[in-house]
């Protein structure tokens, strides 16, 4: 009996090692919503359990195989590049200049695009902001907007339900405005408020556990939205058709380069996260868990 529960137990392992393999070349041209509808359950299951996340074992491995088929290198910003709202490190930023003479690159952002552009101290990168909703590239210096979707919103709606649940949850006291609209029509809930202090920001929730406790009540609540657990303090509500992994994958083909083609770059992959589509949908893509050792950890792209 023993030697049947190992038997099967191996073949089970299998089968998921092979899910995750077959996903780099798996129904590439779908939406994240379609390529869930149209996937098998286990080839689902094996997606969330082991997704795309290329560690450092196997890029040390493969790292001539990757620098032959990734393309498009696409980055988050806080995080992953920066600390929350803070500039790119020296060390950071020299890295994108050295991969940009490789590889095609792009930021692809919760915030929105003039805000990243910012942030990054006018680094002329293409920038994907809001989910996809936002286009922005640098031209002579200045950034100029490609793509703006506007969405129409029910202020009044959002307004009343987060205060509810800021009653509920004790977050009544805030700095600033209880939420941001942003043009694309996209809506940050900032617990701390939109003009609350970077460093109470910092110290608030850095593991998410706050919003954790909130994440199934307020899902339940927008749930004819995307809701991601964003930046450091707030929640990001979208439309439920954007996300970091069909706004990489529109940009992708606006380029001429193919799912297989992209190396994703983020920190926020845990369900929830802001990232975590790019994990769900089996993209490749690499974990930050420190943004000051991302040099370290894509040094095997400049071998």
């Amino acid at each position: 009996m023993r030697k049947i529960f190992s038997f099967l137990l191996i073949v089970a392992v299998a089968m998921i090692s092979v899910g995750c393999c077959e996903k780099r070349c798996c129904k590439q041209e779908l939406s994240f919503t379609q390529l869930m509808e149209q996937s098998a359950p286990e080839q689902v299951e094996a997606w969330y359990n082991c997704a795309s996340r290329l560690d450092e074992e196997y890029t040390k491995a493969h790292a001539a195989e990757l620098r032959e088929q990734k393309k498009l290198l696409a980055f988050d910003l806080d995080g992953t590049l920066s600390n929350h709202k803070c500039p790119m490190p020296a060390e950071n930023r020299a890295l994108l200049d050295a991969l940009g003479k490789r590889y095609h690159l792009v930021m692809v952002g919760a915030g929105n695009a003039p805000r990243i552009f910012k942030q990054m101290e006018n680094y002329p990168i293409d920038i994907v902001g809001n989910y996809g909703m936002q286009h922005a590239k640098v031209v002579d210096g200045e950034l100029q907007i490609t793509k703006q979707i506007i969405s129409e919103i029910d202020a009044q709606f959002f307004r009343t339900e987060t205060d509810r649940l800021r009653e509920k949850y004790g977050y009544t006291e805030y700095a600033g405005e209880p939420l941001e609209f942003h043009k694309s029509g996209m809506v940050t809930f900032a617990l701390l408020g939109t003009k609350a202090k970077k460093e109470d920001k910092l110290v608030f929730d850095p593991d998410r556990a706050k919003r954790r406790v909130m994440y199934p009540e307020v899902l339940q609540i927008f749930k004819d939205y995307t809701v991601f657990i964003g930046g450091s303090t707030s929640f990001d509500i979208v439309e439920k058709q954007y996300n970091k992994y069909d706004a990489v994958l529109e940009y992708a083909k606006m380029h001429g380069y193919t799912k297989e083609q992209i190396l994703f770059f983020g920190d926020d992959m845990g369900d929830g996260g802001g990232d975590s589509h790019i994990r769900l949908g089996g993209m490749d893509y690499i974990h930050i868990l420190d943004y000051t050792k991302i040099p370290e950890l894509s040094a095997f792209l400049l071998e």
